[in-house]
């Protein structure tokens, strides 16, 4: 009797040992595994590893959110630094910053832009200097359309004829279209060592001067800064005044000193850079739409994955929609802002005699491409 109690005893305590050395799975934490597991492992892991979340959770997540979650487990780590002549509170400045976030976000934190924005760079010609010589010190830019015409952009060009665009929606009727994506990669396929990446715009440019302006008379005779374009320089002598090259830094002093005595620039980068403080007359010509694009350069593309490339992409269409968006509210938000503070602003009620004043230029610079100008006249229609 005495051996089955003993008997009994020793498996009992068997029993009592095994259960507390964790033998039993029931009660392991669940968690164990990971502790155990080195840090970088979790770095290696797929993103749809790493949730053990019910299924149904993840069908119902947006496509989009996806991809800004997904890390990127093999692509390598780059930073772009990213060139603007104008303040971050320009429409283009808001496009850039939206820009520098979907890529972020698609990349999966991959890629980094490194934006440098209020020309802390150099003038658009600076950096383009830079990005086609191969400094290799700025890969990505937002440039003027125009900017490309005497680095061989001849379809570029086009883009900043006078009175060209009748409003936004013909702008944008282009900027969306196959054609515009052809001009985009002239650079590339010239060997330039850039290619572009999307389209923006930041509302039509006008006169500004420290002089009072009235009318188209009032511009004979000034001193118009141009940034040295041929097409530039051909609608300022068109309208009576000499042009004068100034780099974009220098102009509010060359503005403030009387080196100038007048300048053109959309409505919010006038405001933005503060030039109403010494020329504080703006006449509404309309003369053009502040077209512009973003290149990146070929070695920089190169250096990306097929994912990384794919994430720039997408994130440029969704920079590009933003600026479509804020455009037209912007630059109606800045303008009554101006008249606000006091800035004599003029409406040109008839465009006929500022356009008949253009006339040599458009014909001097369209006549060699007749054919594609007259495409981009029809996406008016």
């Amino acid at each position: 009797m005495k051996k089955k109690l003993i008997s009994l005893m020793l498996v009992g305590a068997m029993a009592f040992s095994m259960t507390a050395c964790g033998l039993g799975g029931g009660d392991q934490p669940a968690d164990d595994s990971k502790t155990d597991a080195p840090a970088d492992d979790k770095t290696d892991a797929p993103a749809d590893d790493a949730a053990d979340e019910p299924a149904d959770d993840a069908a119902d997540a947006p496509a989009d959110d996806a991809a800004s979650d997904a890390p990127a487990a093999n692509d390598p780590a780059v930073t772009l630094v990213m060139a603007e002549v104008n303040p971050l509170d320009t429409i283009v400045g808001q496009m850039d910053s939206k820009f520098k976030e979907e890529v972020e976000r698609l990349s999966g934190g991959s890629i980094t832009i490194d934006l440098q924005a209020s020309g802390v760079l150099g003038s658009e010609n600076d950096v383009l200097d830079a990005m086609l010589g191969g400094a290799g010190t700025i890969q990505i830019s937002r440039i003027s359309a125009f900017a490309l015409t005497s680095y061989g952009g001849e379809k570029s060009s086009l883009l900043s004829i006078p009175y060209t665009w009748e409003s936004r929606d013909h702008w944008w009727a282009f900027a969306e279209s196959d054609l515009a994506q052809e001009i985009l990669q002239e650079p590339s396929e010239k060997g330039s060592g850039v290619r572009g990446l999307f389209y923006g715009e930041e509302g039509f440019r006008h006169f500004f001067a420290n002089t009072e302006l009235k009318d188209l008379d009032s511009l004979k005779g000034l001193k118009i800064r141009v940034s040295n374009d041929p097409v530039m320089n051909g609608m300022v002598e068109g309208l009576g005044a000499s042009p004068t090259v100034v780099d974009f830094g220098e102009l509010y002093s060359a503005l403030q000193t009387g080196v100038v005595d007048a300048a053109e620039q959309p409505i919010a980068n006038y405001k933005s850079n503060a030039f109403p403080e010494v020329a504080n007359n703006l006449i509404l010509d309309g003369h053009t739409l502040g077209a512009v694009q973003v290149i990146i350069t070929d070695e920089a593309w190169d250096s990306l994955t097929p994912a990384q490339q794919d994430a720039i992409t997408e994130a440029g269409k969704l920079a590009s929609e933003h600026c479509k968006k804020i455009s037209a509210e912007a630059e109606a938000e800045v303008l009554e802002a101006l008249k606000a503070e006091g800035c004599n602003v003029v409406e040109v009620t008839d465009l006929a005699p500022w356009k008949e004043a253009c006339k040599k230029v458009i014909e001097d610079n369209t006549a060699s491409q007749a054919d594609l100008y007259q495409q981009l006249l029809d996406f008016a229609k």
